[in-house]
């Protein structure tokens, strides 16, 4: 498909792919704060609460890159 390999198409689903899809997510839950009127607190929870998974996919990709596997 336009001269890219299988690979080539995965990492970038992986890279920008899912990087957009988890700005979208950071969207929602402003959303989701904004819409409750959360508060200070209850925005920065929300956030904390509801990001966590996507650190952990964050730092996966970190720790790939660092030891380059």
């Amino acid at each position: 498909m336009f001269g890219l390999t299988e690979e080539q198409i995965s990492e970038f689903g992986m890279t920008f792919g899912i990087g957009a899809f988890m700005l979208f997510m950071l969207f929602i839950i402003g959303e989701i704060a904004w819409k409750s009127k959360a508060g200070k607190t209850g925005t920065i929870i929300l956030f904390f609460v509801l990001s966590f998974g996507m650190l952990g996919f964050i730092a996966k990709t970190i720790i790939e890159k660092i030891w380059g596997m």
